[in-house]
């Protein structure tokens, strides 16, 4: 029997035609603009599809064709440096993390309830004040011409992501870890050998949100990068604000799409894991 489409259904379809409007608008107008030659858009054609279309931003915003404002300042040489700090930085704070998650949730231990509502507290606190301590920090540890500093530092500013671990081990059955402690298994082997092969959905949920976090970051890529070692977000604002008397609006559109393929990337091949994950207990608790 098929459902009666009803006027709360059809509303629910307008929303959701709405939110892919809202959202795929700009999407289109940055790719569509990226193909069109400087000349075109200065004309007035803005919003169409291009008339004649070029490959020339595409490779002024990669660094391989520099005119104009471009100055040779394309993302090719940040895309690197990001990778190398994303992906370090994505593993370890997400294993870290869930180990975190689980020694809240099953071994309460003096204080545990503190830690847990300072992991809270410190959701809520922005990144901008960390940056003057961590300058320093930075300085007098000589981590300052190392892109390691930056791993470490959204190692320790990612925590809180143990809120999301505890949240799900607590539907972990306690009667098999207390059968495991029975049979002499010790705390890091009943977490990685009971535990944390059933943390798949979690684990997806938290490692795409952190690469997303963490490759999008400006603030620390921009005061504790090295200057000869920047990352894609700063590189796409110098590329955005070098000085010229003609602006590049293709340029900017083409740089704009290619810092976001990565993340693009990691949603297309494990976004169906990401709604499981979510939908699984990623948020319970």
């Amino acid at each position: 029997m098929k459902p009666k489409f009803t006027a709360g259904r059809l509303f629910v379809y307008l929303a959701l035609f709405g939110a892919v409007v809202f959202f795929f608008t700009p999407a289109w107008f940055a790719l569509m603009n990226s193909f069109k030659p400087l000349e075109e858009i200065s004309q007035g054609n803005v919003l169409g599809t291009p008339a004649s279309w070029t490959l020339v931003p595409w490779r002024e915003a990669w660094g391989t064709a520099c005119t104009g404002a471009t100055q040779c300042t394309g993302l090719s040489r940040y895309f690197s440096n990001s990778l190398w700090v994303t992906i370090p930085a994505t593993l370890i704070s997400t294993l870290w993390g869930s180990f975190n998650g689980y020694l809240l949730a099953k071994w309460r231990f003096k204080g545990s309830d503190a830690v847990l509502f300072l992991l809270m507290f410190g959701t809520f606190v922005p990144a901008g004040l960390f940056l003057l301590p961590l300058s320093i920090i930075f300085y007098k540890l000589a981590l300052s011409d190392s892109l390691m500093g930056l791993v470490v530092v959204h190692t320790i500013y990612s925590l809180p992501i143990a809120l999301f671990f505890r949240n799900y081990f607590l539907g972990f059955p306690g009667e098999l870890i207390k059968a495991a402690r029975i049979d002499g298994a010790g705390l890091l082997t009943i977490f990685w050998h009971i535990v944390f092969p059933t943390a798949k959905p979690i684990l997806v949920v938290v490692a795409i949100m952190q690469f997303t976090a963490i490759w999008n970051d400006f603030l620390f890529a921009l005061v504790l990068a090295p200057t000869d070692s920047q990352l894609v977000t700063v590189g796409l604002n110098n590329l955005v604000n070098v000085q010229d008397s003609a602006p590049h609006p293709n340029t900017y559109m083409a740089a704009a799409i290619i810092a976001t393929i990565p993340t693009t990337v990691i949603y297309l091949l494990a976004g169906k894991y990401f709604v499981r994950g979510l939908t699984s207990g990623a948020v319970k608790g």
